[in-house]
This record gives structure tokens, C-alpha cells and sequence, in this order.
């Protein structure tokens, strides 16, 4: 029996080791933290700060977004709970709830309108991070149902970022859209099969999905996220009244 168990010690801490939990994608996270001269050497640190100002102070997900997490208890800091880093060519950001922090890869957001959507996608996870007990290591389905609210809610499945993707469906095309990057999402960070992530988005995919919070809405558009953050603002000011 002892050494039965030891053998599954023993699998259970390779396994651990061969699954780093997509902390290989975001290499800085286990590196000494630079000097400020150090980094304000480099172009892409620089881009990607001011970009990040730009999104906090002006994008109305982003703004709904902050402003719910600071009512539930998690006011965001920008030095604190930002970190532009360089990461794996394959991603453009990530949460790393260990640390409460939103990292942003700065060799790959190129455009204010991509810091945008990475910055409202990371923030969904963080708000989700805040307002429940996510599992995100050992929860599969926890980390699903995150993937396909940021999905759902940051623009990434707008019409246009998807005829960018050269992906024209129509007939529920939003649903496929937060479906699919919701798997290959979770195909990033976790080393698990497809059809364990297929699995785990299908069996949460309804209540994530209509899980709206905090836009109350699908906002489709800037316009769209612009009503969301008034009627968000107004429903505050009415509960404050009560």
C-alpha cells in the first residue's frame, strides 16, 4: 500500500510538472522584475504603457469593467495589477490569479483597439476572479465557463474581428465564435485534450453564456458598451437610494 502510494505521488508530482498552467506563454512571470531605467530602454514597454492608460481612461468596457470590480470589493491598482511583459507569440495576454495581476504582452498588442479588447478580456477574468471562488488550476469547467464570459462580453466575436479571422458564418455565429475560443483558450494554458475542454465548455457553455455580468447586456459595439456603462452607473445610483 506505502509504496502504491508513493508511486501515485510520484505521478501526481510528474504530472504537475508536465502541466506548468501556461505560465510557459508568459516567460517574465519568473524573472526578477526590471528597473525602471531598464524598461523605459524598451520601445514595446513604452507602447504598450501608454496604450494601457489609454484603454483605462477612455474605453467604456474597461471603465464598466473597474468600476464593478472596485463595488465588489477589488479596487484595480494600474501599477499594481498591470504588467506589460513579453510573452509567447501565441498569446496577447493573461490573468495570473496567483498574483491578481493582468499581464499584457507587449511584443504582440499592436493596436489600441487589440490593448482594448486584451485589457476587457483580462479584466473579465479578473472581475469573475473577484466575485467567486474560481478553481482556475484544478477546475476545469471554472476556467470554461471565464473563457466563455470574456469571449462573450470583450468584442473578441465581433463581426468584424471574426471577417478579420476570414470567418463568415452567420446562422448563430456569436455562439460558434465564443465556443471555439473558449476551447482553444483553455487549449493554451491547460495541457488537456480537446475533447476534455470541448466537455467541460459544453456542459457550462448555457449559464456562462447568459451570465451578462456586470454589462447586462452583449455589447456588440462601443455603442453597445456605452449604454451598458450608463445603465451600470444609473443601476448604482439606484441602489444607492434604496
Amino acid at each position: 500500500a506505502e509504496a502504491a502510494a508513493g508511486e501515485e505521488r510520484a505521478a501526481g508530482e510528474e504530472q504537475e510538472e508536465d502541466d506548468d498552467l501556461g505560465y510557459r506563454l508568459f516567460p517574465e512571470r519568473n524573472k526578477q522584475p526590471q528597473s525602471f531605467l531598464a524598461r523605459s530602454l524598451f520601445t514595446f514597454h513604452n507602447r504598450c504603457q501608454v496604450m494601457l492608460r489609454m484603454t483605462l481612461d477612455t474605453n467604456p468596457h474597461a471603465r464598466l469593467l473597474l468600476e464593478a470590480m472596485k463595488q465588489s470589493g477589488c479596487t484595480v491598482f494600474n501599477d499594481r495589477h498591470f504588467s506589460c511583459e513579453n510573452c509567447d507569440s501565441c498569446v496577447g495576454g493573461g490573468f495570473d490569479s496567483a498574483t491578481s495581476q493582468i499581464v499584457l504582452c507587449q511584443n504582440n498588442i499592436r493596436h489600441q483597439s487589440q490593448m482594448n479588447r486584451v485589457v476587457t478580456h483580462e479584466l473579465i477574468h479578473a472581475f469573475d476572479h473577484c466575485r467567486a471562488h474560481v478553481d482556475w488550476f484544478k477546475n476545469v469547467k471554472h476556467l470554461a465557463c471565464s473563457e466563455i464570459r470574456a469571449a462573450n462580453l470583450s468584442g473578441d466575436c465581433t463581426l468584424m474581428n471574426e471577417i478579420a479571422r476570414f470567418k463568415f458564418g452567420l446562422k448563430r455565429h456569436h455562439q460558434t465564435c465564443v465556443r471555439d475560443r473558449a476551447i482553444r483558450s483553455i487549449l493554451a494554458v491547460r495541457k488537456v485534450s480537446k475533447e476534455t475542454a470541448e466537455k467541460a465548455v459544453n456542459e457550462v457553455f448555457d449559464a456562462c453564456f447568459n451570465d451578462l455580468e456586470p454589462f447586462g447586456r452583449i455589447p456588440h459595439s462601443k455603442s453597445d458598451a456605452k449604454r451598458a456603462y450608463k445603465d451600470f452607473q444609473n443601476r448604482d445610483r439606484y441602489n444607492a437610494n434604496l
